[in-house]
């Protein structure tokens, strides 16, 4: 029987979050927070979180000597106990995987924006720690920016596997951000509560006037009942989340008419589930196959599809879209990020996220005629060369404009230690020419990106 958001099972994914992280979080905080957050705290975590500037550099890591005994023993066991890769980690298939981002290159970032990042607002309680946490809607930019310093570094070319690539010091990161997330809004720890486990259930907890104009005072003011919503940021979640960047993205690739081999797809799945068992994510909450990881997605959006009062949803998207919108210069196709989002996430994803409403007849003919005539061409013209196909042309002109206006902006660089926003840079700039298409395409795409032939630039 499908279940109501109000009623989580007493022991599902939604009551558990992550005993690691959160207890490392719990020592350093407290169990309790009752008199709110130590924001000086939370700032010496910070500071050292920035240290984690490579794999490297989590080898026998100390935290450093001015720190608190416990707040230093909480990070030195977090760090010993959660940088390994798991013992199932293949390392030819993360390679393989890293290849396809590459081969991928700028339509990795159309997907990302146009599919993966508008998947992740669909689910109700997600969005809403997503609103909370900086009434995101005004602050797209920094959502969008932040999913790429994570995705670049865990995708590049030794990302997980390499001293100097920096996915696993971005991973460790970012799941201590979920745990405090976890205990801001909870108030304290959040451990795993109900009758099945034994434990008592979380109380209510209402809303509070915000202490500050900070993310860390919003979210601990906001409110939280676990009963009927199950835990911030809790296993459900995080694995959906986690899909949205594995399966969507392939799921889209697909829907283009440019999806990857059935093992390079496996290859790529497989990588996103080393990144979430580092991120503290259960091992039967990902799948190894697309049929599995459809499945297990279709469930968690079904589960989930009570809307809060207000939907933050709406205002995410539209916001995201918005965004995108910006940095596309014709007025004709600047609806084309909106169309193609619909296109990509369906029409109920579109609905919930309230990205169905009326768009101009000459924009909608023109994508729908864009789509049409390029699945069409790209299915003669595979007859007579098998890597032939404008669809990826288009993505990856959209994914130009997204890549280099949008998250390599000189003006505003992603937040990654200095050597990774180096590697991001030497990643983007290799992204030039198409070595699978026709010279006659890449010379199109040259004149559309307004680029010359060669690296990419910032113009």
């Amino acid at each position: 029987m499908m279940r109501d958001t109000a009623t989580p099972p007493p022991d599902g994914p939604a009551l558990r979050a992550d005993p690691l992280a959160d207890a490392a979080i719990g020592a350093i905080l407290g169990p309790s927070m009752a008199d709110g957050p130590d924001l000086a705290l939370i700032a010496l975590v910070n500071r050292e979180l920035a240290r984690w500037d490579s794999n490297a550099s989590l080898d026998g890591w100390r935290a450093g000597a001015d720190l608190p005994p416990h707040v230093a023993a909480a990070l030195e066991g977090y760090v010993a106990a959660a940088r390994a890769l798991p013992a199932w980690a293949d390392p030819a298939k993360i390679a393989r995987a890293e290849q396809s981002f590459v081969d991928l290159s700028m339509a990795s970032c159309t997907l990302l924006f146009c599919a993966s990042l508008p998947q992740c607002y669909v689910v109700p309680d997600l969005a809403a720690v997503l609103h909370v946490a900086g009434q995101l809607e005004q602050h797209t930019d920094y959502r969008v920016r932040s999913t790429a310093a994570m995705i670049f570094p865990v995708m590049m070319r030794g990302g997980l596997r390499a001293g100097g690539g920096g996915g696993v010091a971005q991973a460790l990161k970012v799941r201590l951000i979920h745990a405090t997330i976890r205990h801001l809004i909870l108030r304290g720890e959040p451990g795993a509560h109900g009758p099945a486990r034994g434990l008592p259930a979380l109380p209510a907890l209402p809303a509070l006037p915000a202490q500050g104009p900070g993310m860390h005072q919003a979210l601990y003011a906001h409110g939280w009942d676990p009963a009927r919503l199950g835990l911030p940021c809790n296993q459900e979640e995080l694995a959906y989340t986690l899909l949205t960047f594995g399966y969507v993205f392939l799921q889209g690739l697909r829907r283009l008419g440019i999806g990857l081999p059935a093992a390079d797809e496996e290859a790529y799945l497989h990588t996103w589930n080393v990144l979430g068992h580092l991120l503290g994510i259960e091992r039967g909450l990902m799948p190894d196959t697309m049929d599995g990881a459809r499945a297990l997605f279709e469930a968690i959006q079904s589960r989930n599809r009570t809307a809060r009062r207000p939907d933050p949803r709406p205002a995410l998207a539209r916001a995201l879209v918005g965004n995108l919108e910006r940095y596309i210069p014709p007025r004709l196709l600047k609806p084309f990020p909106l169309l193609l989002t619909r296109y990509l996430c369906g029409k109920t994803a579109a609905r919930a996220l309230g990205l169905d409403g009326a768009v101009g007849l000459a924009p909608r003919m023109a994508f729908a005629l864009a789509m049409g005539v390029l699945r069409a061409i790209d299915a003669i013209g595979r007859r007579f060369a098998p890597g032939f196909s404008l669809s990826r042309l288009g993505t990856r002109i959209l994914g130009y404009h997204f890549t280099v206006q949008l998250l390599m902006d000189q003006t505003r660089p992603l937040k990654l230690p200095d050597a990774l926003l180096g590697q991001v840079g030497d990643v983007v700039r290799s992204w030039h020419d198409d070595p699978r298409a026709p010279r006659w395409v890449n010379a199109a795409e040259r004149r559309f990106t307004g680029r010359a032939a060669g690296p990419v630039t910032k113009g």
